[in-house]
């Protein structure tokens, strides 16, 4: 008999996305930059990359970051939690807030890993589903949840909703912590990190692998009121983030000029992906993130995704019982064209 915890071998577990070891593959799968990152970035790694540096524990807080942050932000650097990834912080918050047969939300179609660290805790987890257009279902939230996630803007979808709802659902679940899951804002019109200083039970996190280039790397970090950073420092990894991770963050956070240059490039890709793929058939969800949502109301779309990756085109296959489609990642302009060349030939 395994000494595995039950709830772990009864766990389906978290797929990623595929990773597949082919240079001619053109990856619209996972919503990776298409962009190199800054040239900064670069720079700071090769200077990190000396004896002197690499023997030495990095700094356990990130404190150099967390000041740029500041900077940068517009937040207070006590109110920054660096992490391996959006998804470390992620655990993190759940290992800190949600005791063993506690409760996980989140809407619904959403990000999956929410479920994975649910039952990786022990915890019960609570889809709800979204309401009409999109819209956050407040009415229909759990009030005892130990711990909410909202994605915003959302994945698979792209669709954002209002600050103003994310604050009266944070409201109605006081003291209870509502995470506001930004790994796609910096392509949306607003976001929440001013709320994060205000409402003392909002945390908000976000990742340096969309907007930044840094997917590599593995690095985020989350706003919350300083007292409850506080206490999750003393669930992190001690040094849970590397020296040359925290040396390419800083780096490509402060080249901010870099960074809305590339941004441009992508929404403006998007919006032109819109028409095409709907002149193509595809039901497209407006998006506010680097991906598109299409689905198709004459044919299941996964013989499409199977056929596209047949063809050396990697695009994300996902089905929500029975809620399926496609999700695919804004790339280079060069890679669209050879996307929407081969859906021409299939479709």
């Amino acid at each position: 008999m395994t000494p595995v915890r039950p709830n772990v071998l009864a766990m389906k577990g978290y797929a990623p996305g595929e990773q597949l070891n082919d240079p001619d593959i053109v990856k619209l799968n996972t919503n990776e930059n298409p962009y190199p990152p800054s040239p900064r970035v670069f720079e700071a790694v090769q200077a990190a990359l000396t004896s002197n540096t690499l023997r030495k524990y990095p700094e356990p807080l990130g404190d150099t970051f967390r000041r740029a942050a500041g900077r940068v932000l517009g937040v207070d650097p006590d109110c920054v939690l660096i992490g391996n990834g959006s998804d470390d912080i992620l655990t993190i918050l759940t290992r800190a807030f949600v005791p063993e047969g506690g409760l996980i939300a989140s809407p619904t179609p959403s990000y999956v890993l929410y479920k994975s660290l649910a039952e990786i805790q022990g915890a019960r987890f609570q889809a709800v589903p979204f309401a009409p257009n999109w819209a956050l279902p407040i009415a229909d939230w759990p009030k005892n949840a130990h711990l909410s996630f909202v994605p915003n803007p959302n994945s698979p979808t792209g669709t954002v909703v209002p600050l103003a709802a994310i604050t009266d659902l944070a409201a109605q679940l006081a003291p209870a912590p509502l995470v506001l899951d930004e790994a796609y804002a910096d392509y949306a019109p607003e976001n929440g990190l001013s709320r994060a200083a205000t409402l003392p039970n909002l945390i908000v996190t976000r990742t340096l692998s969309k907007s930044y280039s840094l997917a590599g790397i593995r690095f985020g970090f989350a706003v919350a009121r300083p007292e409850i950073v506080r206490e999750l420092v003393k669930v992190k990894d001690s040094y849970n983030c590397d020296v040359l991770s925290l040396a390419a963050a800083t780096a490509a956070l402060e080249d901010q000029d870099y960074f809305r240059s590339v941004r441009a490039k992508i929404i403006a890709t998007r919006e032109r992906m819109v028409p095409a793929l709907t002149q193509l058939g595809f039901d497209v969800t407006p998006s506010h993130a680097n991906f598109l949502w299409c689905r198709r109301t004459d044919r299941p779309a996964k013989p499409i995704y199977e056929e596209l990756k047949r063809r050396k085109i990697l695009v994300r296959y996902m089905n929500y019982d029975g809620y399926d489609g496609l999700r695919i990642t804004v790339g280079s302009d060069a890679e669209i064209d050879t996307l929407l060349v081969e859906l021409k030939a299939i479709l």
